[in-house]
């Protein structure tokens, strides 16, 4: 993982991504998950083409159950966007990169 991306726990979640300043990606994943490998590099481009407008935060739903339950998580990986403490938007699933890029340019 990048210096770019953030690992959030149960413990640091508010204050790595609710109290973020700017629009944050959220990606629920675990270590065992095909997908997640996948999407994890496509992640980290974005949180460098998108440096200082967009945070990237990572959630190991293994490690971390509290608060993937408290969002609901059915399936990995599923990436949430934040904004102003609010989730705003939800891609489930390894889509391809421009659909992340579309979504987080549609929130800067």
């Amino acid at each position: 993982m990048s210096d770019l991306v953030v690992a959030a726990t149960d413990a640091t979640f508010k204050t790595e991504v609710v109290d973020a300043k700017v629009p944050t990606l959220v990606d629920f994943w675990a270590p065992w998950c095909g997908p997640c490998k996948v999407l994890g590099p496509v992640l980290e481009e974005i949180a460098t083409e998108f440096k200082g407008r967009v945070k990237v935060v990572k959630v190991n739903t293994d490690e971390n159950p509290d608060v993937a339950m408290r969002h609901n998580i059915r399936s990995i990986p599923t990436v949430l966007l934040y904004k102003n403490g609010q989730i705003q938007e939800t891609i489930v699933g390894a889509l391809p990169k421009r659909n992340f890029v579309e979504m987080v340019q549609k929130h800067l």
